[in-house]
C-alpha cells in the first residue's frame, strides 16, 4: 500500500480541519481502507466563543458523511471537556450518549458526531484516523488472529478485544489506557473490527495507517493469498434472476432491484465450500446493517431455498432477541451456486453498496482461508449490532419511500425528446431506468447507478433480447415498459405513398412495439404490478392527410395495446395508451420548423403552440407527468385505456 500524501498539494490547507479533510479524502479514495461511510477521522483544535473564550473542540467526522468525498461541514465540532468528562462516566446508553454529544456540539446545524466520538477524544494526539482496513481484519477474523496481530506489529500497536462500538468501547479503551505510555504506540487494533493511528502531525498519522496496513498486506501476500484463476461469466438465464427477484420482493413486501455480480471474485468465490466459509458471518459486524449476517444460497429449488432462509433468520432472531423488534426476514444476498452472486437492495444504490461490501468480504475470506481458517464473530455479537437502539431508531426515522422505489423500468426512444423526459422523471420518482435508443450517444448519456442506456434497434429482435438480458442482469427484472420509439415519415398521399416510406414506418412505428412486447412480456409476468405504456400519437383518433404511413401505423399500435391489455390481463400486466399531439420541446421542432408552421396556418409562433381547446402548449415534461401517473397507482385498476394529452383537440372531442 502506497502513501497518496502530495506535499504541494497539502501546503494549500492551512488550518487543522483543512487539513483534516485532506487527509480523511486520502483514506476514503481507497476502498480496501473504509466503504460506503466507514470509519471516522477527527482532528482536536480549538474555537473562540461568543464571550471571546477560547475553547477546545473535536471536530469528528459526521454521521451520514463518506471520508472520500468529505467537506468541512461534514465534521460535527464538538466540545473536548464535555466528551472527556463523558469517558469518565461509569456507563451511558448509547441513545442519551448520541443525545449529549449533540448537546456539546458548537454548531447545532452541524451532523451529529460519530458514535466514536468520545473514543476519539480521549486518546491523546492532534490527528486520529480510524479505518476498517480489510488487510488487518482479514487477519484479526482467522482462528488466533491475536496471535498473528501480536506477531506482526509487536508492543507498538495496542490490540483491543472486539466490543461493541458506542459509549463501551470508549470506556474500554478509557480504562485498558490508564497506565499506557501513548508516545510509545503506534496505533491500536480493534479486532473483527479496525485500525486505529494517530499523531500531532497529519501527514505522521495518515501514513501509519499506510505503514501498519501495508505490513499486513504483505504477511497475507507471503502467507498464501494469491490471485484467483479466470472464470467464466455467470449461465443463468435472465428469466430465473427475475423469479429470484419476484420471490425476493414478495419476502420483503416490497419492489426490489437485484444486481446480478458475476465478476471473476464473485464467481470464484460461489465455486468454494460455500456452505460453510458464506455462513460465518460479515468481516466487520458494521456490515450486518447492509448485508444481514449471512446470504442465502441458492442452488435449484429458489422460492424452498428462500422460504428456509427466512425460517434460520427468525429461528436466529429468538435465539438472541430481547425486547426488539423483528426486522425483515429475507435475505440482503444470495449466492448462486457456480454463478456468482445477487445483491437486494431497496434502490439500484443500496444494492451496489452490498455488492461492494460483498467483493471486498469475498476476498478477505478467501486469503483468510489460504492463511488458516475464516473466522467471524459469533451470532449474538453479529446481533447486537444489527439490532443496536442506534440503528433501530435510523430505521424508525426513516421517510417514505419514493413512489417507484425499487422498480425498473424500461424506456424506448429515450436518448431525446419526450422519452428523455420520461426516463428522467421515472428515475426521480425512484425507478431504475434501463434506456433504450438506436442513438449510440444513449450509452454515455447517463452515469448514475439507477440509469443504464442501451444501444438498440428496435426492429431487431436480437437487440431487443441483448438488452432485457443486460437489464435484468443490472436491476433484477421488468415492472414498466414505456413503448415510445418512432418517427416521423415524409408526408406522402396514399397515390404516391413509396414502398420504403411505408415499410420503414410499419418497422418503427408498429412493428418494434410488437417484438417490445413479445419479448418483455415473460418477465412484466414475474414484475411488480407491472404495466406496459404506449406512446401513440393523436394520428389514430384524428388522422390527416398525407400522413398515411404515420397514421395507419399508430393506429395499428394503439391496436397492438388493446390486445395485449385483454392477453396480459391475467398475468396483472396493465396496458394503457396515451395519445401526445403538438410537443413542441423536443429536437424535431427547431425554431425554424416552427416559424414556417406558425405561418402556413397565419399564426404567431406562440399561437401555434397553444392551439388547442385549453389554450396551452404541451411539453415534453406533461407527457412524462403522465406516463408516471399511468404506471402508478391512479391507474393501478385501469388497463385498455386511452387517453389524449394535447390540450383539446376539437376534432378528437
Amino acid at each position: 500500500m502506497k502513501s497518496l500524501w502530495d506535499d504541494n498539494e497539502a501546503k494549500k490547507f492551512q488550518t487543522d480541519l483543512d487539513l483534516r479533510v485532506y487527509t480523511s479524502r486520502l483514506l476514503g479514495q481507497d476502498s480496501s481502507l473504509v466503504l460506503h461511510g466507514g470509519g471516522n477521522t477527527s482532528v482536536k483544535s480549538t474555537q473562540t466563543n461568543l464571550f471571546g473564550e477560547v475553547e477546545d473542540v473535536l471536530y469528528v467526522k459526521g454521521s451520514g458523511w463518506d471520508l472520500a468525498t468529505i467537506e468541512a461541514e461534514g465534521f460535527a465540532p464538538v466540545k473536548m471537556d464535555m466528551l472527556l468528562k463523558m469517558s469518565e462516566l461509569k456507563e451511558l446508553d448509547d441513545t442519551s450518549m448520541v443525545k449529549y454529544q449533540r448537546l456539546a456540539m458548537t454548531n447545532p446545524s452541524a451532523p451529529n458526531p460519530s458514535v466514536e466520538a468520545i473514543l476519539h477524544a480521549i486518546i491523546p494526539f492532534k490527528f486520529v484516523d480510524h479505518t476498517h482496513t480489510d488487510a488487518v481484519v482479514t487477519i484479526t477474523n482467522t482462528e488466533n488472529g491475536e496471535d498473528k496481530i501480536k506477531e506482526l506489529y509487536g508492543p507498538k500497536v495496542l490490540i483491543i478485544p472486539y466490543i461493541m462500538p458506542g459509549f463501551v468501547l470508549a470506556k474500554l479503551i478509557y480504562d485498558m489506557t490508564r497506565d499506557v505510555n501513548w508516545d510509545e504506540l503506534e496505533g491500536m487494533v480493534l479486532l473483527n473490527h479496525g485500525l486505529f493511528t494517530f499523531n500531532d502531525d497529519a501527514k505522521k498519522s495518515y501514513e501509519k495507517t499506510i505503514e501498519l496496513v501495508d505490513i499486513a498486506e504483505l504477511y497475507l501476500k507471503n502467507n498464501g493469498a494469491c490471485s484467483q484463476p479466470q472464470e467464466e461469466s455467470s449461465n443463468i438465464p435472465a428469466l430465473e434472476l427475475a423469479q429470484i427477484r419476484s420471490e425476493v420482493s414478495a419476502l420483503k413486501g416490497h419492489a426490489t432491484i437485484s444486481i446480478l455480480n458475476d465478476s471473476n471474485g464473485a464467481i470464484n468465490f460461489s465455486k468454494q465450500n460455500i456452505e460453510n466459509i458464506s455462513q460465518q458471518g460479515p468481516l466487520t459486524p458494521d456490515h450486518v446493517i447492509r448485508t444481514k449476517r449471512i446470504p442465502v444460497i441458492l442452488n435449484e429449488n429458489y422460492k424452498e431455498e428462500l422460504d428456509n432462509y427466512v425460517t434460520s433468520y427468525k429461528e436466529y432472531f429468538e435465539e438472541n432477541k430481547t425486547d426488539e423488534t423483528l426486522l425483515n426476514p429475507a435475505p440482503n444476498f444470495a449466492i448462486l451456486k457456480n454463478n456468482g452472486t445477487l445483491s437486494f437492495g431497496k434502490n439500484a444504490k443500496e444494492a451496489n453498496i452490498i455488492k461492494d461490501i460483498n467483493d471486498h468480504t469475498f476476498e478477505a475470506i478467501l486469503r483468510a482461508e489460504k492463511l488458516c481458517v475464516y473466522t467471524a464473530l459469533d451470532a449474538k455479537s453479529i446481533f447486537d449490532v444489527e439490532y443496536w437502539e442506534l440503528e433501530q431508531a435510523k430505521l424508525k426515522k426513516a421517510g417514505s419511500s419514493l413512489e417507484f422505489a425499487g422498480k425498473v423500468a424500461l424506456v424506448t426512444g429515450g436518448a431525446s425528446g419526450i422519452g428523455l423526459s420520461i426516463a428522467k422523471m421515472l428515475k426521480a420518482k425512484g425507478a431504475a431506468v434501463v434506456v433504450l435508443d438506436i442513438n449510440p450517444a444513449v450509452e454515455t448519456l447517463f452515469t448514475s447507478s439507477d440509469m443504464l442506456g442501451i444501444r438498440c434497434d428496435l426492429t431487431s429482435s436480437g437487440d431487443i433480447q441483448y438488452a432485457i438480458n443486460l437489464a435484468v442482469q443490472n436491476f433484477g427484472g421488468i415492472d414498466i415498459v414505456v413503448s415510445n420509439a418512432g418517427i416521423f415519415t415524409p408526408s406522402e398521399n396514399l397515390d404516391s405513398l413509396s414502398d420504403d416510406n411505408w415499410n420503414k414506418s410499419m418497422a418503427i412505428n408498429l412493428t418494434s412495439h410488437q417484438k417490445l412486447i413479445k419479448y418483455t412480456a415473460p418477465f412484466l409476468k414475474l414484475g411488480i404490478d407491472p404495466t406496459i405504456i404506449m406512446v401513440a400519437s393523436k394520428n389514430f383518433p384524428a388522422p390527416g392527410k398525407g400522413a398515411a404511413a404515420y397514421s395507419v401505423a399508430k393506429a395499428g399500435q394503439t391496436q397492438l395495446a388493446r390486445l395485449a391489455a385483454l392477453e396480459l390481463g391475467e398475468f396483472g400486466v396493465r396496458v394503457n395508451t396515451l395519445h401526445p399531439h403538438a410537443v413542441f420541446d423536443t429536437a424535431i421542432w427547431t425554431p425554424e420548423v416552427l416559424a414556417s408552421r406558425a405561418e402556413n396556418y397565419g399564426m404567431t409562433v406562440e399561437e401555434y403552440k397553444t392551439n388547442n381547446v385549453l389554450k396551452t402548449e404541451i411539453k415534453s415534461d406533461n407527457v412524462a407527468q403522465l406516463v408516471c401517473s399511468m404506471a402508478g397507482s391512479a391507474f393501478a385498476k385501469t388497463t385498455g385505456a386511452q387517453v389524449a394529452i394535447d390540450g383539446g383537440s376539437d376534432r378528437i372531442i
